[in-house]
């Protein structure tokens, strides 16, 4: 069975002393963080970090010591049954407009809440909540 192996991170800033996350909103339809296809030779952070920049033009990117996750499923492309994995790091940036990717239709800041209620899946739904839950901690 063939394995894919990606990265992304769960993007935020603090407005108005609020926590906003990054959803895009993925041409399939569905909605999530960024992420994408690990290339050979670079690490999580470098991948992640490429990814973000390519699918948002967001350059600033801080990613905070502390969190790592990892999600995987199976998912079908072309008949053929994969097994991804996708390591998440949480990373924040102080830049408010997006340059989206031909890949994504859209995309929005949310507070915890309204993203809990717009993003797709069950595990990045998870992984949100883990995120939040890390962040809330700190202050």
């Amino acid at each position: 069975m063939p394995v894919e192996h990606s990265a992304g991170a769960i993007m935020f800033r603090e407005e108005a002393d609020k926590i906003l996350y990054l959803l895009l909103h993925y041409e399939e339809g569905h909605w999530g963080s960024p992420k994408g296809h690990q290339e050979k030779g670079e690490t999580i952070e470098e991948t992640a970090r490429r990814e973000i920049r390519e699918e948002t033009g967001l350059t600033d990117i801080q990613f905070i010591n502390g969190f790592q996750e990892q999600n995987e499923y199976f998912f079908t492309s072309q008949g053929s049954k994969i097994f991804k994995t996708v390591d998440f790091r949480l990373a924040e940036t102080q830049t408010k407009e997006i340059k989206l990717s031909a890949e994504h239709i859209g995309y929005e800041w949310l507070t915890y809440e309204k993203a809990m209620g717009k993003i797709t899946f069950k595990n990045e739904a998870a992984l949100l909540k883990k995120a939040n839950d890390f962040l809330v901690s700190r202050r």
